[in-house]
C-alpha cells in the first residue's frame, strides 16, 4: 500500500476503520487491515471523512475586500455596485494571484472542491480567463467548477449574451444566471428560460443565483423548477440562495415545494451570506434570509451549503471554513436534533458534490483517495468544534497538515493541558 490511515472513525458512526490506499484510490475500508504502507497515519480514534466541497463561491472577487471601497451600507446592492467599479480596473494578474491564495488556504480547511461563478460582463472576460488558469494550475490538488455567471442580469447588461457563450466557448463548466436581477419579473423568467435551453443544447449544468431578495413575489424559482421538467434537466440543475422562500406565505411555498422536488432541483443556501445581507430593509422583527431549510429536507431536495464570499464587496470575513457555514446554517434552520445536525455535516460533504457531479468521491472501496482528519469524535463534534484538520489527503498522498488545538494551563490544581476536543459529555 502507498498509503494507510488507521483507527479511524467515519462519519456514518463506524469506528476502528482503516482505509488502505494505492494508486490514488481507496482499495479497502475495513478493521485490522494488516499491510505496509509508505505513509501511515494513527487516527487514534478520531474523525475522517471525504473532502469538504464548497458549492457556491465567488472566487474572481474573493480577498479584494476594500478596494475600490468598503461596503458601507452592508447590503447587497452596494456590493454589486462595489463589484462594478472593481472590475474595469483589476487585471488577470490579480485575480490569479487573489485566487491562488484563497486555494491554498482552502486547501489547508480540507476543501477538495469548490464551484466558483466567474462574472462574464466584463467585455475582457478577464474574470474567466484568470479562473480558467487557476483551475489549470490547481487541478493536481482541488477541483475547481466554474460558472458563466451574468451578474448584470443576461438580458439587463447589453452584451452578456454574447459574453456568456464566449465564456462557454473557452471552456466554463456551468450556465449561471440572476434572473432576480433583470428589469423585469418578466425578463426575470425569460432569461430563466434562455439559460436552461442553452444549458440543455450545451449539454451542461445549470446553477442559478435565484430570488436572493427578501421580497415574497420572487418567484423565479417555479419557473427555474417547470424548466427543468420541460427540458429533461432533472438533477443537472440548482438554485443558489432562495432566500425569498423564507418571506413566502405558507400556501404558496406548499405548491412550490413539490414542484422542486419533481424537478429535481438542488438547493444551495449560502447561511453566512444569507444571514447578513438578508433583512437589511427590515426593522423589527427581523428576518433571518436563510431559506426554507427543513422543509426543502423534509421534500427529499438535495441541499449543499455554499460559502459564497470570502473578503470581497459583500463580506468582509471568512476563513475558507465550511464548519463555519454548517455551524451557521444549522444555528439560523433551527437544525438542533442529532439527526438534523449530523445533516448539516453532509450539507458540506456528500450533498454538495452530488449537486458538483463529482466523480470518485467518498470514503468507499474504489473511491479517490482524498480525505481530511479531523480533530474530533465525530460530525457533530467537527461542526461545535471547527477544529484542526490534522491531515488532508489528496491522492494517497498528505498535502497539508496541522497541530492539534490545545492550550497550556497556568493554574495551581488544574490540567496543565486543555484540549477543546474532551469537552464533551
Amino acid at each position: 500500500m502507498e498509503f494507510l490511515l488507521k483507527n479511524a472513525t467515519l462519519p456514518d458512526g463506524r469506528s476502528n476503520m482503516d482505509i488502505a490506499c494505492k494508486g490514488g484510490l481507496i482499495v479497502a475500508v475495513e478493521r485490522g487491515i494488516d499491510a505496509e504502507a509508505k505513509t501511515v497515519i494513527d487516527a487514534a480514534g478520531q474523525l475522517v471523512a471525504p473532502p469538504f466541497v464548497d458549492p457556491h463561491f465567488h472566487m474572481d472577487a474573493t480577498l479584494s475586500l476594500g478596494n475600490p471601497r468598503l461596503n458601507s451600507s452592508g447590503t447587497l446592492l452596494e456590493g454589486i455596485a462595489l463589484w462594478g467599479e472593481l472590475k474595469p480596473v483589476q487585471t488577470v494578474d490579480e485575480i490569479i494571484s487573489r485566487a491562488l491564495r484563497y486555494c491554498d488556504l482552502a486547501v489547508a480547511m480540507g476543501i477538495g472542491a469548490i464551484r466558483s461563478h466567474v462574472d462574464i460582463c466584463d467585455d475582457e472576460l478577464k474574470g474567466v480567463e484568470a479562473l480558467l488558469e487557476v483551475r489549470r494550475q490547481v487541478a493536481p490538488y482541488l477541483d475547481l467548477q466554474l460558472v458563466a455567471f451574468p451578474q448584470d442580469g443576461v438580458f439587463r447588461a447589453p452584451t452578456a449574451k454574447q459574453n456568456l457563450n464566449r465564456a462557454l466557448d473557452m471552456g466554463v463548466d456551468v450556465v449561471g444566471g440572476i434572473p432576480h436581477f433583470e428589469r423585469s419579473m418578466a425578463d426575470g423568467a425569460a432569461s430563466v428560460r434562455y439559460l436552461c435551453e442553452l444549458a440543455a443544447a450545451r449539454g451542461l449544468m445549470v446553477d442559478m443565483h435565484c430570488d436572493e431578495s427578501d421580497d415574497p413575489m420572487s418567484r423565479h424559482v417555479e419557473t427555474l423548477a417547470q424548466e427543468t421538467t420541460r427540458l429533461g434537466l432533472e438533477g443537472r440543475v440548482a438554485g443558489s440562495h432562495l432566500t425569498s422562500m423564507h418571506s413566502m406565505d405558507n400556501y404558496y411555498v406548499s405548491k412550490l415545494i413539490p414542484l422542486m422536488a419533481e424537478a429535481g432541483l438542488h438547493a444551495i443556501p449560502n447561511p453566512l451570506i444569507n444571514i447578513m445581507l438578508q433583512g437589511r430593509h427590515d426593522s423589527y422583527p427581523k428576518r433571518r434570509g436563510q431559506t426554507r431549510v427543513p422543509e426543502l429536507r423534509a421534500a427529499g431536495i438535495n441541499i449543499g451549503f455554499g460559502s459564497d464570499c470570502m473578503m470581497d464587496p459583500w463580506y468582509s470575513l471568512g476563513k475558507a471554513d465550511m464548519l463555519d457555514v454548517a455551524h451557521m446554517g444549522l444555528h439560523v434552520g433551527q437544525l438542533s436534533s442529532r439527526d438534523d445536525m449530523r445533516w448539516c455535516f453532509e450539507a458540506v460533504t456528500e450533498n454538495s458534490a452530488r449537486i458538483m457531479g463529482l466523480e470518485g468521491y467518498g470514503l468507499a472501496r474504489g473511491c479517490k483517495a482524498d480525505m481530511v482528519l479531523l480533530q474530533a469524535a465525530d460530525p457533530i463534534e467537527a461542526i461545535r468544534l471547527r477544529p484542526a484538520r490534522l491531515a488532508v489527503i489528496r491522492g494517497g498522498k498528505v498535502i497539508a497538515s496541522a497541530a492539534p488545538q490545545v492550550s497550556k494551563l497556568a493554574l495551581k490544581g488544574r490540567p496543565a493541558v486543555v484540549n477543546p476536543a474532551d469537552y464533551a459529555p
